[in-house]
């Protein structure tokens, strides 16, 4: 009932910059906590940058000052700022979003992932 699709990914210097969009849509009454992930190859899929519905953020420590998350609500998107990116950035981004359907039930959904590199 809900899909989430990314964009904004592609191929960009060091030191650039790239701003990756989320948009939800579907039978959706509300959206809790939106987050972006990012998986290498071999690599787990760890935590970017998370925002709840409720206002404020957090990053991890290796993207923070440099990532920015930002949500539009009545959009029902969110999207990840991206600047002075670094080699070690590179990987597939995901979004994800834990969402009240219109029926009651929530549940978390995750985007098809987009990928970004950045080449030194």
């Amino acid at each position: 009932q809900v899909q989430l699709v990314e964009s904004g990914g592609g191929l960009v210097q060091a030191g650039g910059s790239l701003r990756l969009s989320c948009a939800a849509s579907g039978s959706i009454f509300s959206i809790d906590t939106m987050r972006w992930y990012r998986q290498a190859p071999g690599k787990q899929r760890d935590l970017v940058a998370a925002m709840p519905s409720g206002g404020g953020t957090n990053y991890a420590d290796s993207v923070k000052g440099r990532f920015t998350i930002s949500r539009d609500n009545a959009k029902n998107t969110v999207d990840l700022q991206m600047n002075s990116l670094k080699p070690e950035d590179t990987a597939v981004y995901y979004c994800n979003a834990v969402v009240v359907l219109t029926t009651g039930y929530r549940y978390s959904y995750w985007g098809q992932g987009t990928q970004v590199t950045v080449s030194s």
